[in-house]
């Protein structure tokens, strides 16, 4: 009835009408046999466990999810078309650009500490723009 394991020395034996053991591991399962009760009624019975698909072990069961998209979108200062050419730029070619941008804000730097800062003697400072952002 139940399908649990019966332990030597307990349980027992009935036989059905038809001649077929069944072997009975509580006084619980033995009344619920004689009742005529189906086994895949009772919740605590495997039976029903398997007919509810309880307790499948996650090697049986795979999860089916979606898998999510990678789409790439255009950001605020560039276009996809400029996100791709710089994706495809060999890093050596980029590194190089950097090295000339610094040297540039470098020299720029050296000018106006040259120039002894006359130009912004008023204390008002340009607003910053940020570096994607084409002039």
């Amino acid at each position: 009835m139940s399908e649990y394991r019966i332990w030597p020395g307990t349980g027992k034996l009935f036989i059905r009408r038809d001649g077929k053991p069944i072997y009975l591991g509580s006084s619980k399962a033995q009344s619920l046999t004689l009742q005529r009760k189906k086994p895949a009624k009772l919740v605590w019975t495997q039976a029903w466990r398997r007919l509810h698909k309880k307790g499948i072990t996650e090697t049986n069961l795979k999860k089916r999810r979606t898998r999510s998209t990678k789409v790439q979108r255009a950001v605020v200062g560039l276009s996809l078309d400029d996100i791709k050419k710089k994706a495809a730029q060999k890093p050596d070619f980029r590194s190089a650009q950097r090295d000339a941008a610094l040297k540039e804000v470098k020299q720029r730097k050296k000018d106006s500490k040259a120039k002894g800062n006359k130009g912004t003697s008023s204390g008002v400072r340009a607003p910053k723009v940020p570096k994607n952002v084409k002039r």
